[in-house]
């Protein structure tokens, strides 16, 4: 039997979800969008009746409140939107006190959490060689609302927990229709080590959020992406 998702927010990402469910097994039995959404009002238990989870894309500015209403409608929820993580230690408390699941996260492509894996990695390297400095440079098409995104603040995070501890610079790009670009760099007076991940479109985000949907099934607790990619089916 196909898992039945709810898709919460019709823009680019909601429709490239749509697209590809039947690939992965999906049924997308609810589709709501920001019309009459305000405050996530129509995110209800009768709403969402008969939905096994739901995929949250839509703004910074809804997302939160969207979430936490389905929380209240007890729906296993996947969200990848970007821009509301100021609220995530509110969200997460909220998660716990539901019992409820979610999977959270800057970025849903498994190519760039493998090249997270590998940032780290360098990470770790280079931060025993105190003559290399660090950045971290992205470019998003122009309507991506945050920046930098989350991605490359995680990026940025993921090197200082791998003992990275020396400044990073970080610098972010707006133009065009431009999917997503992330570089990490490392550079001396000798020599410079650079690690891109170029996307070539929505499709890997969207790919990752119905395999983490599956995996979210039968589930509690408030999961980021990053934690669940390498057990993804």
């Amino acid at each position: 039997m196909p898992l039945r998702i709810a898709i919460v927010g019709k823009g680019k990402m909601g429709q490239m979800i749509a697209r590809l469910a039947p690939q992965h097994d999906c049924e997308v039995v609810r589709t709501i969008g920001s019309a009459g959404n305000d405050h996530g009002r129509l995110l209800t238990r009768e709403a969402l009746e008969g939905v096994d989870v739901a995929i949250e894309f839509t703004s910074p500015q809804a997302a939160a409140q969207n979430l936490r209403r389905l929380l209240e409608a007890g729906v296993a929820t996947v969200v990848g939107t970007t821009g509301w993580f100021a609220e995530l230690a509110q969200i997460r408390e909220l998660a716990v006190e539901q019992n409820a699941a979610v999977v959270w996260g800057p970025n849903f492509s498994v190519g760039l959490h493998h090249f997270r894996r590998t940032v780290a990695e360098a990470a770790r390297r280079f931060a025993r060689e105190e003559n290399y400095g660090a950045w971290g440079w992205e470019i998003h098409h122009t309507a991506k609302k945050d920046s930098p995104s989350g991605t490359l603040l995680a990026l940025a995070e993921e090197m200082a927990r791998s003992g990275y501890q020396r400044p990073v610079s970080l610098s972010a790009n707006r133009a065009g229709a431009i999917p997503g670009t992330h570089e990490i760099g490392f550079d001396s007076a000798e020599d410079t080590i650079t690690l891109r991940h170029q996307a070539r479109g929505r499709e890997g985000f969207a790919r990752g959020a119905l395999r983490a949907a599956h995996w979210l099934v039968g589930k509690k607790g408030f999961f980021e992406f990053r934690e669940i990619a390498d057990e993804l089916p």
